[in-house]
């Protein structure tokens, strides 16, 4: 049992993602949990420990709503560790509008401004704000820090920033914010580590693929574009969200099926994307394995992939070039058949994968002869945080 550990939270519309991690340079591993199925009729709570002293978690729970995932996980937190194990928690706080980015002790006027930021992201912040209230009230000695997933994003230059809307809304803070921004770090220091500074500063295009997906244009270590804007339902289509629409649509909808703002946004965020199209499901393992008999499941992979192909060639339009296209997330780290199809015909941006290597999942897909360099990294979103925490803390410089 590690001595000095971060807690790290990740709080979603379904799910609550944790892990532990030593507080230490190395950062290692301890633990991962999940505790998912929120709002279903059968929820799951799963622990994988890495390390002795902990035990492997793995049981079937009910979870009709978040106060009973909140307490569930705040029961086994007060069981399994012992007073002084943990030394803060990180929380994963997606949106913070147009105030909150740099991570920061969470304080009482934070949580209160968070409330009223909420309509920024009614899908993550009202769960993330419970969380941080739920840990202060049981664990009221405990420190907790946020860390903004829009921070990678917060400098984009204005023109991918600004919305072709009155500008009067762009001063209320309605502007691109862009997400996955911990993965983007994450990610971009992975590369620093493994190919040099070089590459890390050159023109980099970030494909994270997962339930959620977006794609980001790097270059000297900045984010200059993402596919997510001012929420995280923009960009390319993903398992459940829409990604972008005609504006049109909303008004054509309540015009024709008196569809309110309300159902319009349970659509775009839960009915559509992979599951929308194929009417089957919102998994992509499941859809490849049925689109040669569901013609409903192949135009859903097709759709998915080449709107992510697009994307990437828009970005290059905006790097001035490409040098790295680096896959991750779910999908971008397990899908080979995904990213083929996603990187065929793309030669001509000197994107030229090597089949074997891509279908082996190596951690470099392209030929060793083509101009650019195509990447699989598996994501760690949870090591950023601990590690950010640690930063506040003192306890790493």
């Amino acid at each position: 049992m590690a001595a000095r550990c971060i807690l790290t939270v990740n709080g979603g519309s379904s799910s609550i993602k944790f892990a532990l991690i030593e507080a230490t340079k190395k950062l290692r591993s301890v633990l991962r949990g999940r505790i998912s199925g929120i709002g279903q009729p059968q929820g799951e709570f799963v622990v994988k420990a890495f390390v002795n002293g902990h035990q492997d978690v793995a049981r079937k729970v009910k979870l009709p709503d978040h106060d009973a995932a909140v307490k569930l996980l705040m029961d086994w937190v007060a069981k399994e560790f012992k007073e002084g194990a943990v030394v803060a928690i990180g929380h994963r706080v997606v949106h913070g509008g147009p105030r909150y980015w740099e991570p920061q002790l969470i304080t009482r006027d934070m949580v209160a401004e968070l409330h009223q930021l909420s309509p920024f992201d009614p899908e993550h912040l009202p769960e993330e704000i419970l969380l941080t209230e739920a840990f202060h009230e049981r664990f009221p000695n405990l420190r907790q820090y946020a860390c903004f997933d829009t921070a990678f994003h917060h400098d984009l230059p204005l023109v991918a920033q600004m919305l072709a809307i009155p500008r009067r809304y762009f001063k209320r803070g309605v502007r691109r914010y862009g997400f996955h921004g911990l993965s983007c770090e994450f990610l971009m220091g992975e590369l620093e580590r493994r190919a040099g500074a070089e590459a890390a500063r050159g023109r980099v295009i970030i494909a994270h693929l997962g339930n959620g997906a977006s794609i980001t244009a790097v270059k000297n270590g900045r984010s200059i574009d993402t596919s997510m804007s001012f929420t995280p339902a923009a960009g390319i289509p993903m398992s459940t969200r829409a990604g972008d629409l005609d504006p049109g649509l909303a008004w054509y909808l309540w015009r024709a099926e008196q569809v309110t703002a309300k159902q319009y946004h349970e659509m775009i965020n839960h009915e559509s994307g992979l599951l929308g199209v194929s009417e089957t499901s919102s998994d992509m393992q499941k859809l490849l394995e049925a689109e040669a008999k569901d013609p409903r499941a192949a135009e859903a992979v097709a759709l998915f992939c080449y709107q992510a192909k697009k994307w990437i060639c828009a970005f290059t339009g905006a790097l001035e070039g490409l040098d790295t296209l680096i896959f991750s997330g779910g999908i971008g780290e397990h899908a080979a058949e995904v990213r083929r199809r996603i990187c065929a015909g793309l030669d001509f941006l000197g994107v030229k994968l090597d089949d074997e290597q891509n279908s082996a999942h190596a951690g470099v897909i392209s030929r060793r002869s083509a101009p650019v360099t195509v990447r699989v990294i598996t994501t760690n979103e949870e090591v950023v945080i601990a590690r950010t925490v640690c930063r506040l803390l003192g306890l790493i410089s």
